[in-house]
């Protein structure tokens, strides 16, 4: 056969069978989404990780399966030119299939280029991707939803800007993918702090949160409802002394010009801290806890702003102030007769599975009123029912069964309430050498206006009802 020849039955077997044509076009299809693709993920901040599963896993994944299948197809038509070669396609017509091939694949990769390349970087850059793509993601997402950064995309705290944290969102979303499909996510999922994955809040948070702005006293009304038949409600108001930069309060003593504080911490969650060093201006202080044992093993970490904050967009609730705050909104009829108390029983008892909740959390406010309350039951059944409603929304945004997710699961470090949080350092028993504690003085950080008084006079004058 000459080379002529050669040449033409060379372009004939490329285009002779479907399987070779098959993988060209996948190939093709693959690179122009690639190309379209990593270009809109490099040109600025990557406001999403999961991209990293299109760019790194779905596109290579369809790139190479043409690959495979060219050689196959290759392979394929060969026979089929060696045992048909007497009808062999002449030339014009292996050039009319080529023609109407790269016609159709070029028509196609401009749609890709235009629209849909874009809609699923667009898509996946969205909170709804992050929450509802991955079912172990749903508690997070559900207290996303009603934290004061709902509007902010998950991508905006979780992804460090620049190429290296771009690079390192693409890991990270590639990790995450196989971990699902190898049912090696542990349960309950780790947070971002306790995984330390915590992409650093200079990188996030502070683009903008400035720390070293001044923020003035804050007002803060909290209600509480006491566990009797009537509900007894109280007030108690602080001012939180927040401060910033080099003026005091909150912030200036954490993270004002000049201080820096490290600490060690001996578990994952970081709640049991053995020391703390403090430095300022060149002064360095180390105050070890009285219970605290030598070990240099320990991780140390540099206090940032999450270290407190740790659940600024992402915040599950306690069970008493949940009850607390939904009787406050209305949501839950404080006239109703022990509503509080059996409310937060209902809530906190243990239940197998989301479905089960929904029928005893509801049954077992109706229950308790038929028995103990019959006129109530039968006179003030909507209420009971709205507030049986307004109980199982706590519970389905705070517990989550299957996936191990209970009261207490993620711990809220703003305060002292809850959770020990502030008093894993201020709690007076971290102490210098020479006796000096870390301050536990609770005019350090708030001052008291009002503590658990049925009607405060600071709320007439500030025009509060309650």
């Amino acid at each position: 056969m000459d080379e002529h020849s050669h040449s033409r039955s060379v372009f004939v077997v490329l285009t002779s069978h479907w399987l070779t044509m098959t993988g060209v076009a996948l190939v093709t299809l693959a690179g122009f989404s690639w190309i379209f693709v990593l270009p809109a993920s490099l040109g600025g901040r990557v406001e999403n990780p999961y991209i990293g599963l299109l760019v790194f896993i779905a596109i290579p994944a369809v790139f190479f399966a043409g690959l495979v299948l060219i050689p196959i197809g290759i392979a394929l038509g060969k026979r089929r030119v060696s045992q048909q070669l007497a009808r062999l396609p002449d030339r014009r017509t292996a050039l009319r299939r080529a023609g109407i091939f790269f016609a159709v694949m070029t028509a196609a990769n401009v749609v890709i280029g235009s629209q849909l390349s874009y809609r699923a970087v667009e898509h996946m850059e969205t909170v709804q991707f992050c929450g509802q793509s991955c079912h172990v993601m749903k508690p997070e997402f559900t207290a996303h939803l009603a934290a004061p950064h709902q509007q902010v995309a998950c991508a905006s705290c979780h992804i460090a800007p620049g190429t290296t944290g771009w690079l390192n969102a693409k890991m990270a979303g590639t990790r995450q993918l196989l971990e699902v499909i190898f049912n090696s996510v542990p349960h309950p999922i780790e947070s971002a702090l306790e995984s330390n994955r915590m992409v650093a809040s200079a990188e996030t948070c502070e683009l903008c949160h400035a720390r070293q702005k001044y923020i003035g006293p804050r007002l803060r009304l909290m209600s509480k409802y006491q566990p009797d038949e009537s509900n007894s409600r109280t007030e108690t108001v602080l001012t939180m002394l927040v401060g910033g930069g080099a003026l005091g309060g909150i912030h200036g003593a954490h993270m004002g010009p000049g201080v820096r504080i490290r600490y060690a911490a001996q578990d994952k969650k970081r709640q049991n801290i053995p020391w703390v060093e403090y430095s300022k201006m060149g002064a360095t202080r180390t105050y070890v806890a009285s219970d605290a044992k030598a070990d240099p093993s320990l991780p140390v970490f540099e206090m940032q702003c999450v270290d407190c904050h740790n659940r600024a967009a992402h915040r599950f609730e306690d069970p008493d102030r949940a009850v607390d705050q939904a009787l406050a909104d209305g949501q839950i009829a404080a006239t109703l007769p022990f509503v509080k108390k059996t409310g937060v029983e209902l809530i906190r008892a243990g239940y197998a599975t989301d479905t089960e909740a929904a029928i005893k959390i509801s049954e077992g406010l109706t229950g308790f009123y038929r028995q103990m309350y019959p006129d109530v039951a039968a006179q003030r059944g909507p209420e009971i029912q709205a507030a049986g409603a307004a109980l199982l929304a706590i519970y389905q945004r705070n517990v989550f069964p299957d996936l191990k997710v209970t009261w207490g699961t993620y711990l809220n470090n703003l305060g002292h309430v809850d959770s020990p949080g502030c008093f894993r350092c201020h709690d007076g028993g971290h102490a210098t050498a020479a006796g000096q504690t870390i301050t536990q003085e609770c005019d350090a950080c708030h001052k008291a206006v009002a503590v658990e008084e049925a009607s405060p006079e600071v709320l007439k004058t500030l025009g509060i009802s309650r």
